[in-house]
């Protein structure tokens, strides 16, 4: 191909000329091709491998030079002679006569730069290559990727590194290449290659550490090994990029949704360097936006445009606080450098004015934007301030355009609230008085709404506890929800009249729970109640069908409806699912169990003396799922776990952790002392009943847990609010990013451990109904998800949605299509050597899809294989019969099968007592190769022949008809079963009904190579044509 020309001082350094005339000269890399170059050629190898020369990549390539210059320029390259060839017969003729007319060398040059770019741009013209696509050496790369490791063209490179895999003991020196969906390592070393390929779908962990020897340090480890990468230029780019990838890989094992690239990145600046991929952006940009939205909870689809360095004029203070201002579509959001001093959110939709103000040497660069509630807020020492007002001001555009639903927010939501329970207040305390009276002296101080400046202060007012008349208004405020609901008016109303009277797995869980949602309290005691929280369950089931219901979801919303109309509670509930407790409740409960593995781990580090014991008794994973699915809702009395709540809604998922900690500080002494798991959770379980809001102006509410687990005995009262504070000293430190890392780190172990599982539940489940062992059914089955993943990384004909649901039985949790059994159907089938194994995967396929939804899933996918890898020989010519039965045989008019029997008689002409009267005696042996190392498949067949005596010669007609009975009859018992919303080991009940198929022919194609006459046939061609076994 045709590069833009560079300059090459030695030309003949570690390349050879092979063709030359005056101008040009075309060279190939020593070491490169047959002989290999002996030694010098061994070490050119190694060298273009370390130093990552395209040479590798590009053996060939084509110089321009001027009869009278040193210079050399570097005008084409290829990959392979028959590429560089034609353009070397091109330069001699189209260019050769022509530069012998000019007189200056100069010109010379000149022209032949002009024609390679102008060729060059023509190209990139004619395939819509952009100009702020990967650069020249990053699709160097690309190819070298690609063709080392044989991956398609859907595989997309996002980056790579140098760095030393260690091999044993030795070090490899190469090249670390991470995709979308793979590691992958590539070493050369005086002749000796070392190639590495893992799929981050099979990585079960990914640390960084420091040795003596070894002070960075990445091991990736899978279920079967482990790999250790050292030497790397830049570790922590690495490993964070290694991270970032193997989270996509985890989470399209969850949700079975595939990568794709976002191609509306901002362009780079004309003076930005261009060092990484495309991809590579993309992610890192995705990456800062995840941060961006999980720092100031907003929606999930918003995306960070940019960040500056600034200062803000704080009127609190009278300050200018050094921090940053992060812009993106909808938001202007700032946070001060010390995390805890200041924070802010103005939201576009609020913005009246955004102004340049004057500039002075106090106040370099200022920047004002006021807000619809008359608050202004003062920027300055902007760097680049013109363009950011630009960009703000391209954003407003585009936000006054969209019609939000304005929303008056006052101080009690209580007195408009009837329908969920809310007159269960009563008069205020002189307590709670003084705490509103706090609020309000803060909103007028610190601002009211969404664009409030968020301080140390407002932390403090928030472990004190949230009025209970404002509580649901700062719950909006904290959680974001306010935003969504803003951004989407007559959502939820829309949701509830779609989803009434409607009727699914989902719903019928829903009806289950609601009277089981805080039946102790009153609002939750008649209808009105009932039916709200109904309406918005069932709303979000019909939002999010992914996650539909979940236990203990009920609870949650029965406490945010007691704070909140339903649609703010709905808002409530989409933020809470969403983005502060993600994947908690969905099917699995992957969330949970990623949090309750991050606080094992927190409790290893913060309760050293007390983590043995309690992981000897087992009790921190039985007491942390409850604590953190329901927010201590179910193991709290209600009016200290909603203070939880509002700490919760503030401050994140740290309060939970660090507040479990503080349970179990409290209880160390008792707990060390406990025999068994059950004296453990009677400790915890008593301390948490008892922990009490003397602040409440509620009326008592028995506790139901209470009153289940009380023997009479007393127990010391626990303040909350004591609890809480003690909470903050003690384990404060605890960092949001912290926690982050440990959610990675537990996410891999928790989704293979799921995998594990379900392949474990599978094998179980079917091993009685297939002669393969259970060794050979996992592999079987890694293979099949192999398969399924494989569709996900580089497209199929059909959605992965569809073909992977985690709420069926396992069995069918994994299911494949047409394009994915034909791949299998040429590793596994025997069959699969013959000339029409495409016809044949076909019909095999259809048989085996007995609803007919064009999916197979693995035990239809097992029974097929194990009749044609141990059925006897009578079995495989019922299969073949069924795979060939007429089309519509199946609705019941069929009487005879005359052409089938021709077939059996064509295949059985020369064994009948008139033309023999012995016959030969077929026995295959099939075998799986479960480590698949042995030749390039994983069937073998052998074939052993002896002669034995006819005995009598059996009537295949009869075996005909019976087997279409057979067929008749299964179809009466097929009925279809209802989705299960959490996996199980129920498993439906599969019939083997064959599906239609092409009529069959005595001389049909699909399994005679050719129309042979009958008579002609060997005695063993039966099992050649069926079996299609190579020798």
């Amino acid at each position: 191909m045709w590069v833009n020309p560079e300059e090459v001082l030695l030309a003949s350094a570690l390349w050879m000329t092979e063709r030359a005339n005056p101008y040009f000269i075309l060279q190939k890399r020593k070491g490169h091709g047959d002989g290999g170059g002996g030694l010098a050629g061994l070490l050119v190898g190694t060298l273009d491998v370390v130093l990552d020369s395209s040479a590798r990549v590009a053996p060939y390539r084509i110089l321009y030079q001027t009869p009278d210059s040193l210079v050399y320029w570097t005008i084409a390259h290829g990959s392979s002679r028959k590429e560089v060839t034609e353009n070397w017969e091109w330069l001699e003729q189209n260019l050769l006569q022509t530069l012998s007319i000019f007189e200056n060398e100069n010109d010379i040059t000149t022209f032949v730069k002009g024609k390679i770019q102008g060729i060059i741009a023509e190209y990139n013209k004619s395939h819509e290559i952009r100009e702020d696509d990967d650069t020249d050496k990053f699709k160097e790369a690309i190819a070298k990727f690609r063709k080392l490791f044989v991956m398609p063209e859907e595989e997309k490179l996002v980056n790579y590194y140098s760095c030393s895999y260690w091999k044993g003991k030795v070090p490899r020196q190469g090249w670390l290449y991470l995709s979308i969906n793979h590691l992958c390592f590539y070493s050369y070393l005086l002749g000796k290659e070392a190639k590495l390929v893992i799929r981050w779908a099979d990585v079960t962990q990914l640390e960084k550490n420091a040795t003596l020897l070894l002070p960075d340090m990445v091991r990736v480890s899978t279920r079967c090994s482990e790999h250790v990468f050292s030497v790397f230029i830049n570790i922590n780019e690495t490993f964070k990029l290694m991270e970032q990838l193997a989270n996509i890989a985890m989470r399209q094992l969850l949700d079975n949704k595939g990568f794709e690239q976002d191609r509306c990145l901002p362009k780079l600046k004309k003076n930005s360097p261009k060092k990484v991929s495309a991809l590579k952006r993309d992610l890192d940009a995705r990456a800062k936006s995840e941060r961006y939205r999980a720092l100031f909870r907003l929606p999930k689809d918003e995306k960070l445009d940019g960040h500056t360095d600034c200062t803000l004029w704080t009127p609190f203070n009278k300050m200018h606080i050094l921090g940053q201002m992060f812009v993106s579509t909808n938001y202007i959001c700032f946070t001060s450098k010390e995390e805890t001093i200041c924070s802010l959110i103005i939201p576009l939709r609020e913005v009246t004015i955004v102004e340049k103000a004057d500039s002075c040497n106090v106040l370099p660069s200022p920047l004002s934007i006021s807000t619809k509630n008359k608050m202004t807020f003062l920027f300055a020492n902007l760097k680049d301030r013109d363009f950011l007002v630009q960009r703000i001001s391209d954003f407003l555009q585009q936000t006054t355009s969209k019609i939000y639903f304005e929303r008056e927010i006052t101080g009690s939501l209580s007195s408009s609230d009837d329908e969920v329970g809310t007159t269960m207040f009563i008069c205020l305390l002189a307590k709670e008085f003084l705490k509103e009276q706090a609020w309000k002296n803060h909103f007028t101080e610190y601002g009211q709404g969404v664009c409030m400046y968020r301080t140390e202060k407002t932390k403090e007012l928030v472990l004190q506890g949230i009025p209970e008349n404002m509580r649901g208004e700062l719950w909006l405020l904290f959680s974001g929800a306010i935003n969504e609901m803003a951004t989407h008016p007559g959502y939820y109303e829309d949701l509830v009249e779609k989803s009434m009277g409607k009727y699914n797995l989902a719903t019928e869980e829903i009806e289950r729970d609601l009277h089981r949602s805080l039946p102790e309290h009153p609002a939750f005691q008649n209808e009105m109640g009932i039916a709200a929280l109904r309406r918005v369950l069932t709303a979000y089931a019909f939002r999010n069908p992914n996650i539909g219901y979940c236990q203990a979801m009920n609870i949650v919303t029965s406490v945010l409806l007691l704070y909140a109309k339903e649609e703010e509670a709905f808002w409530l509930l989409v933020a809470l699912c969403e983005r502060m407790l993600p994947d908690y409740y969905n099917t699995r409960v992957v969330g949970a169990l990623v949090d309750q593995g991050v606080f094992e781990e927190l409790a290893h580090v913060y309760v050293p003396q007390l983590y043995d014991c309690m992981q000897a008794l087992g009790v921190i994973s039985t007491i942390s799922l409850s604590w953190f699915l329901t927010l201590f809702l179910s193991v709290m009395p209600f009016e200290s776990a909603v203070v939880v709540v509002d700490c919760f809604f503030y401050e994140g998922i740290k309060v939970i952790f660090q507040l479990a900690l503080s349970v179990l500080d409290a209880n160390i002494h008792q707990l060390l002392g406990c025999k068994d798991d059950g004296e453990a959770m009677t400790i915890l379980g008593r301390y948490l009943d008892n922990v009490t809001n003397k602040d409440s102006t509620l009326p008592p509410i028995p506790h139901l847990h209470s009153l289940l687990t009380d023997n009479g005995d007393p127990h010391p009262e626990v303040d909350i609010f004591k609890l809480v504070r003690i909470s903050y000293e003690k384990f404060g430190s605890i960092r949001a990013d912290v926690i982050e890392q440990m959610r990675f780190k537990q996410r891999l172990r928790v989704i293979q451990a799921i995998e594990d599982t379900t392949k474990r539940n599978v094998v179980r489940t079917i091993v009685t109904e297939t002669p393969f062992s259970i060794d050979e059914l996992e592999e079987l089955y890694t293979l099949f998800k192999a398969e399924h993943l494989t569709s996900c990384y580089w497209g199929s004909t059909s959605n992965p949605m569809s073909r992977h649901d985690p709420s069926l039985p396992y069995l069918e949790q994994y299911r494949i299509d047409l394009e994915q059994f034909k791949v299998l159907f040429a590793l596994l089938f025997p069959w699969a050597c013959s000339t029409h194994a495409d016809d044949l995967a076909l019909r095999v396929f259809r048989l085996l899809d007995h609803n007919t939804d064009a999916l197979i899933n693995f035990r239809e996918f097992i029974s097929g294989l194990s009749v044609l890898c141990h059925g006897d020989l009578t079995e495989k010519l019922k299969f073949l019969y069924k795979i060939h039965i007429l089309p519509g045989s199946e609705d019941g008019c069929f009487e005879e099968p005359d052409s089938a029997c021709e077939a059996t008689q064509y295949f059985f002409e020369d064994i009948t007592p008139e033309t023999s009267s012995c016959y030969t005696k077929i026995t295959v042996e099939m075998i799986l190769d479960a480590q698949a190392e042995k030749d390039d498949g994983f069937v073998g067949v052998t074939f052993k022949s002896e002669k034995v005596k006819k005995m009598h010669t059996p009537d295949y007609r009869m075996y005909l008809c019976l087997w279409n009975q057979e067929t008749k009859a299964k179809l009466e018992n097929m009925k279809d079963l209802p989705k299960l919303n959490q996996t199980s080991n129920h498993t439906p009940v599969f019939s083997d009904r064959p599906s239609t198929g092409d009529t069959w022919h005595t001389h049909n194609n699909t399994m005679l190579s050719q129309s042979t006459s009958p008579t002609s046939l060997p005695g063993n061609l039966f099992a050649k044509t069926v079996l299609s076994a190579s020798k």
